[in-house]
């Protein structure tokens, strides 16, 4: 996979920096480590490269996405959450090491993504010098303006039986794609992009959130357990809003294939450059984890 070596490297640098106590930081690597595809980092690196910056620049930033996304999973798994038993295939963080343990270790990623930011910029921002906006734009997205807001909408709207498609676009615009559009726009503005080629990539993650968290919402409904590595079928026990509670499979999937069109099509003018982004998107729709 795309810079995943050098993704792995760099979260084993940074998650070993400092004096922290033994058990928690091996929380937190349990859950870094438990083999995730690194989708996020990944994004933002290939946007990095697609824009004509520097993969060492963005790499703070693009470990700092798959900490923020790891602590995420690691709260999504609590009891107050969606109360999930397996994540990755592989027992969850709090039934290994507790639900306070787990708390903390969530807690420890999101802190520690942020003063690896911070800390980093130090150094980078005298060649990238948009480092500190592309930071912002990471913050933007796992906030409450992002991912956090739409967590909180998609425990609010459990067993509502007024949502309705609007609901489920601002849950899942926030929840799932806010920072996966996050990851792609700030390694493009590390990269000092202009407007046009932003806008471009901004474009390719909104489209791609929405896809990806479609494609999420039907494996939960057809997927297999031991390939998704995560108990299925939780979304229709707990009354979530979804695509397919919403739409249907059939119109579900067709609303994917739409996405992946549109994502596809706005990294179009970059020709070769954007190949990955391109597989990205059409290789969503036969996703089976």
């Amino acid at each position: 996979m795309k810079h995943l070596e050098s993704i792995n490297a760099a979260l084993e640098r940074y998650l070993s920096t400092g004096d922290m106590p033994k058990l928690m930081h091996e929380a937190m690597s349990y859950s870094v480590f438990a083999g995730g595809k690194r989708l996020r980092p990944r994004m933002c690196l290939a946007a990095a490269e697609l824009a004509g910056g520097s993969i060492e620049d963005a790499m703070p930033i693009a470990c700092a996405l798959e900490m923020i996304h790891t602590y995420s999973l690691i709260h999504d798994d609590l009891p107050c959450m969606d109360d999930d038993d397996y994540r990755r295939g592989r027992l969850s963080n709090h039934k290994v090491y507790g639900e306070a343990n787990a708390l903390l270790a969530g807690d420890g990623l999101l802190s520690l993504a942020f003063e690896t930011m911070l800390r980093e910029g130090i150094s980078k921002v005298a060649h990238a010098p948009r480092y500190y906006e592309a930071a912002q734009v990471v913050a933007h997205g796992a906030g409450v303006f992002g991912m956090v807001a739409g967590q909180w909408a998609d425990l609010a709207n459990e067993n509502n039986p007024d949502a309705d498609a609007e609901t489920l676009t601002y849950i899942h615009r926030r929840k799932t794609g806010a920072l996966i559009t996050a990851s792609i726009v700030s390694g493009a503005i590390v990269a000092n992009a202009d407007e046009s080629t932003v806008a471009a990539l901004r474009s390719f993650g909104e489209h791609y959130g929405v896809l990806f968290q479609i494609t999420d919402d039907i494996l939960d409904v057809v997927g297999d357990a031991e390939t998704v590595g995560k108990t299925l079928g939780k979304d229709a026990e707990q009354s979530k809003l979804t695509y397919p509670s919403l739409y249907g499979l059939e119109e579900s999937r067709r609303m994917a294939e739409r996405e992946a069109e549109l994502a596809a099509a706005a990294v179009l003018p970059f020709g070769e450059k954007a190949a990955w982004f391109t597989a990205l998107a059409k290789a969503a729709l036969t996703r089976t984890y």
